[in-house]
């Protein structure tokens, strides 16, 4: 591992397995780590980091392929949980950290949790994680979610270094057809998780149109947490009016619930906000 730093913020650098992976540390009080999700750097995620780190001592990373983290010859979920169990590994913390994921980065979050259960004070899952009671990328949607992976990559290239998506479109389309697969399976991870787990979900992940993909999109988005919910005492949501953007369009409420979490991680877990 390197490391740089500035007044405020430590830059890290920790190779794994030929991959550099680009580590940001700042803040001051209780440790937590955020985990990013798929074509999402921590430069996206700037306002929620700026937010938490007022009372957390954040740890904010991107993930191969993504931001300034270095490219790899293989793009999986596999392969992104190597890439958080070396960030975990490489920490210095006083204490257990908090793990917040986004999206993808929740499903990481759960699979880190389950292997390692001592190894973090609690989860808060944004928008991921959820064990759909069938998968989101029917075969009807194919050519959309194929075309949406190209338009992602695309207008990845025209940002600045920092939130660039190295991967390629037919990358991302393949991790979005993974995806559905790792989630039908995440219930039987979510057993072997025994601390507290908040999850903050949108209502509206697909958007709020009338036709298309998005009406059963939603549906299926709060039928998994519904059944998660009942079936797991030690997990709480907090819904938001919001689509899948919410960590960009919401980060003060998320500040807050996460705020909320931390506080109440070592207690007990109430009832599910509505």
């Amino acid at each position: 591992m390197t490391a740089t730093s500035d007044s405020t913020t430590r830059h890290l650098a920790i190779q794994h397995h030929g991959v550099t992976i680009a580590v940001s540390r700042g803040g001051r009080g209780r440790p937590l780590v955020l985990c990013p999700g798929l074509n999402c750097t921590q430069a996206d995620l700037y306002e929620l980091i700026d937010l938490l780190r007022r009372d957390h001592d954040v740890v904010a990373f991107d993930l191969r392929g993504h931001g300034l983290s270095s490219a790899a010859e293989r793009y999986s979920f596999d392969a992104f949980l190597g890439d958080l169990r070396a960030v975990m590994g490489d920490l210095e913390l006083p204490s257990a950290p908090l793990l917040v994921g986004y999206s993808l980065g929740a499903d990481l979050a759960v699979h880190y949790a389950a292997e390692c259960p001592d190894g973090v004070a609690g989860l808060v899952l944004i928008d991921g994680a959820n064990p759909l009671p069938e998968p989101f990328v029917a075969d009807v949607d194919l050519a959309e979610f194929r075309e949406m992976a190209r338009q992602t990559v695309e207008q990845s290239k025209g940002r600045e270094r920092a939130r660039q998506v190295l991967l390629s479109a037919e990358d991302v389309f393949e991790l979005g057809l993974e995806m559905d697969a790792v989630r039908a399976g995440i219930l039987g991870r979510y057993q072997e998780v025994d601390g507290a787990v908040r999850m903050i979900m949108s209502r509206a992940i697909a958007g709020r149109g009338p036709a298309g993909r998005a009406p059963r999109h939603n549906r299926l988005w709060r039928a998994g947490v519904e059944r998660l919910v009942r079936e797991r005492a030690n997990v709480s949501v907090s819904w938001l009016d919001a689509d899948h953007r919410l960590v960009f369009t919401h980060g003060p409420d998320i500040a807050e619930i996460v705020r909320s979490a931390h506080q109440s991680a070592d207690g007990p877990v109430g009832q599910p906000a509505s």
